[in-house]
């Protein structure tokens, strides 16, 4: 009785009361609904100009580095030239002990001082042979002569002795005597072509001399030669970037030259060597101009210029990559070679286009598959868009009636790592795309992986 006489005395507080706790539970049972329900982050379609690019990281190396060697073996005694010194073509850098060269030098001196005292004394033979011919040949003559005379004197003897003036022992005395005359003329002949040998024999000597004094003179030259290469110069104008030898050092050159300087020609005009992908080589371009940067100075922006892509590839774990050079000016020498080099290549640009959120390519609602495949159908998406996007088409999503999402086809171009350019699809400038999904029940933001890859590495 006592709450019916309070609920009479007090009817229009009551009411209210209730009133109040119906709207209460209404509005909590509302936002509770609503809490539930997905929440989704959204970035604008902009229109603007959009630069594709390359990122690569390379070496600064000079123009040109010549590696300095010794092609003699030797101590090192001497050296004239340290890490960072500017030198002139012909400078001496070092100097090996070159006590054995001389000695190899005063030998070889020797050696070719013997072999030209040879051939003069063959050529004096030779003389002495044609002298000896000469009489050989006089000697025949006056042979010859007193044979004809024995001859004639034997027919007279014999003509004599036949009519009995003279007696036949005479007779054979003068036959004799024409006989020996006979064989003193073959003998002088048998002489003459002896002395003839003989000079054909010097004569060949002399050639073979000669030919000793040629490889006398070859072996000087060669001792000259490495006495000489003892003397380490610079070949040409520079900066010594290595020094590889100390005085006392030994220096082996057995098997190759070893490297004791390394000098860079110009060190005002340098290179990078940028490791660029086997994927992006296509897209780059010769005289393309480029921007690095480097850990030394990593608030300036160098500038360079794509000056050829070497063919010789690398491959490092199954990555192909290409060394991309790029020829830039240090005329302050500020930058060292073998410093680290961040490069940015330019690969594509497009002025004043639609610019699509890369967040919002990579957004995929989480919705059941065949849900997914119901809104495809719905908006006519095509397989290709959602698949390996080939062409460049892919799907993004627009915010519909009472937070519903309507899939949008679009086929995108190039790419600066924030936006892609926009080729064709429904959309301009202003709309809010879909680029994160948030849940209560999830109770974080969805991190959509992967995206486009059009013009750019990512």
């Amino acid at each position: 009785m006592a709450i019916q006489d309070y609920y009479k005395t007090h009817k229009k507080t009551v009411t209210l009361a209730a009133i109040a706790v119906v709207v209460l539970v209404t509005v909590g049972m509302v936002m509770k609904s609503r809490s539930s329900q997905a929440k989704y982050l959204t970035a604008a379609v902009q229109q603007g100009d959009i630069t594709a690019a390359v990122q690569a990281t390379g070496t600064i190396n000079p123009l040109t580095t010549v590696p300095v060697g010794s092609y003699v073996s030797g101590t090192v005694k001497y050296i004239f030239a340290d890490f960072n010194s500017t030198v002139h073509a012909g400078q001496v850098l070092a100097q090996l002990d070159p006590a054995i060269y001389q000695a190899q030098v005063i030998q070889a001196h020797g050696n070719l001082a013997n072999a030209q005292a040879n051939v003069q004394n063959l050529q004096a033979s030779i003389a002495a042979d044609l002298a000896a011919i000469q009489n050989n040949q006089a000697n025949i003559t006056r042979l010859k002569a007193a044979a004809e005379y024995a001859r004639i004197n034997a027919a007279r003897i014999d003509n004599l002795a036949k009519e009995g003036v003279l007696s036949a022992d005479q007779r054979d005395m003068t036959s004799s005597s024409e006989q020996q005359a006979d064989a003193q003329v073959i003998s002088a002949e048998a002489q003459l072509n002896q002395a003839k040998a003989q000079l054909e024999q010097t004569r060949a000597q002399l050639q073979q001399a000669k030919a000793q004094v040629e490889v006398q003179t070859g072996v000087l030259k060669q001792a000259e030669t490495n006495l000489a290469y003892t003397t380490i110069v610079s070949p040409i104008d520079g900066t010594v970037v290595a020094r590889n030898v100390t005085v006392g050092q030994s220096v082996a050159a057995s098997l190759q030259a070893p490297v004791v300087f390394s000098i860079a020609q110009d060190l005002t005009r340098m290179q990078v060597y940028a490791a660029t992908d086997e994927s992006d080589t296509g897209n780059i371009k010769i005289g393309t101009e480029v921007t690095f940067q480097v850990d030394a100075f990593p608030s300036e922006t160098f500038t360079g210029r794509v000056s050829a892509i070497r063919l010789n590839a690398t491959t490092i774990q199954n990555v192909v990559t290409y060394n991309t050079i790029i020829d830039f000016e240090n005329p302050q020498e500020k930058l060292l070679p073998g410093e680290t080099a961040y490069v940015t290549i330019p690969i594509g640009h497009a002025s004043d286009c639609i610019k699509v959120p890369n967040a919002a390519l990579r957004f995929t609602p989480e919705l059941p598959r065949s849900k997914l495949q119901e809104l495809y159908k719905e908006y006519g998406i095509s397989a290709s868009a959602t698949g390996t996007h080939p062409g460049g088409w892919r799907v993004v999503w627009k915010l519909g009636p009472r937070g519903s999402l309507i899939p949008v086809k679009v086929r995108t171009g190039i790419t600066d790592y924030s936006f892609t350019q926009l080729i064709d699809g429904k959309l301009k400038s202003g709309d809010e795309l879909v680029t994160g999904q948030e849940s209560a029940s999830a109770g974080g933001t969805q991190s959509p992986i992967g995206g486009p890859r059009f013009g750019g590495r990512r």
